[in-house]
């Protein structure tokens, strides 16, 4: 089992993100979060989280309410039990400065959000392949 993190506050790039997996692996299970507050419990498995599964990686939106993804980012990073979860900021944003923050706070990896159904899934699929390799999974 793959287990993704999504953090989206944003109703339609969770629709997107759930179109895009349905035509990947079977075996990816997406968890949802709004917020980096929410994403910060998720991983550290506190409150409403206490049982979530430790997931193989977090995308994270450029653009969190509650905490940023810069905070998260610097959270996650100096917290021995989150430092090594591959983070890939998946944001709207193509910003130079936005995507040399994220990088320097720890992200593995910054993708610009593309529009278009069909860019959006190749964009979920490559990053997901990638990762599903590096961490020698199984589609088992």
């Amino acid at each position: 089992m793959f287990n993704v993190l999504m953090v989206e506050d944003n109703a339609a790039d969770v629709v997107l993100m759930e179109v895009a997996l349905e035509e990947f692996r079977p075996n990816v299970t997406l968890y949802v979060v709004n917020d980096g507050v929410e994403a910060l419990q998720f991983v550290r498995g506190e409150g409403l989280y206490a049982d979530a599964p430790r997931p193989h990686l977090i995308l994270l939106d450029g653009n969190t309410p509650r905490k940023s993804a810069v905070e998260v980012l610097n959270e996650v990073r100096h917290d021995a039990g989150t430092l090594d979860l591959p983070v890939v900021v998946f944001s709207s944003s193509s910003v130079p400065a936005d995507v040399e923050r994220s990088l320097q706070a720890g992200a593995n990896a910054y993708l610009t959000k593309p529009v278009g159904l069909s860019e959006f899934t190749d964009a979920v699929h490559s990053t997901l392949d990638f990762w599903w390799s590096k961490l020698n999974l199984s589609d088992t």
